[in-house]
C-alpha cells in the first residue's frame, strides 16, 4: 500500500510557532528510559516550536486528567500530544481518561494515524486506541508509547497540521477561532 499524504509546506507563509507540552503516559518508565517522550520534545522543538512543559504521569485516568486540566486552564499551551497508554491491556486508560475531557473530538485523527502507522506495522496498528480532540481551546493528540508511534503520529500527521504553512489548510489556522461561540 502506498500513501500520498496532501497538502505542502508554502515557504511564502510565516511559521507561528506553537506552545506544545509533552505527557509520558506509564508505569514502568521513568525521565531516562522514557525514550518516546525525549524523542517527541525533539520532534517539537526541531520543527521550531515552544516545548511549553514535558511531564511523567503514571497510567491513571485521574493523574492524566489532573496534568491535561492543569494546562489547559494555564493558557500557556497551544497543544498537548501524549505517548503511552494507548493500547489494550488493562492498564492502557489513555483514551477513558482523554475522551471525556474533549469538547471536541477529531475523529480524522486516528484514521490518518492509522493508514500512515498500517505503512510501519502493518495490521499490528489494530492494537492502538490513538485519538484527538480539543479542550478548552487547547488541541490534544494522543499517540502510543512507542518510538515508531511518535514517529508516524509527530512526522507524518502531526506535524504539517501544526505549522501554520502547510495549505491547503492548518490547525493553527484554527487556533484563535476555537473558542467561538
Amino acid at each position: 500500500m502506498s500513501l500520498t499524504i496532501g497538502g505542502k509546506i508554502d515557504e511564502a507563509w510565516a511559521f507561528k510557532p506553537v506552545r506544545v507540552a509533552v505527557l509520558t503516559v506509564s508505569d514502568t518508565r521513568d525521565e531516562e528510559s522514557d525514550t518516546s517522550g525525549h524523542l517527541l520534545a525533539q520532534r517539537v522543538t526541531g520543527a521550531g516550536h515552544e516545548l511549553a512543559d514535558r511531564k511523567m504521569v503514571k497510567d491513571d485516568v485521574g493523574d492524566i486528567r489532573m496534568q491535561i486540566n492543569a494546562w489547559v486552564a494555564s493558557g500557556s499551551v497551544d497543544a498537548i500530544v501524549t505517548t503511552g497508554g494507548t493500547g489494550l491491556t488493562g492498564r492502557d486508560v489513555t483514551p477513558e481518561a482523554v475522551r471525556p475531557l474533549f469538547d471536541k473530538e477529531i475523529d480524522g485523527f486516528s484514521v490518518i494515524f492509522h493508514l500512515v502507522s498500517y505503512q510501519t506495522v502493518g495490521l499490528s496498528t489494530l492494537q492502538s486506541r490513538a485519538l484527538a480532540g480539543i479542550i478548552g481551546g487547547v488541541f490534544v493528540f494522543c499517540l502510543p508509547g512507542s518510538n515508531g508511534a511518535v514517529r508516524d503520529g509527530w512526522d507524518k500527521v502531526i506535524a504539517a497540521q501544526l505549522d501554520s504553512r502547510h495549505r491547503p489548510c492548518n490547525m493553527v489556522e484554527l487556533m484563535p477561532r476555537l473558542l467561538e461561540a
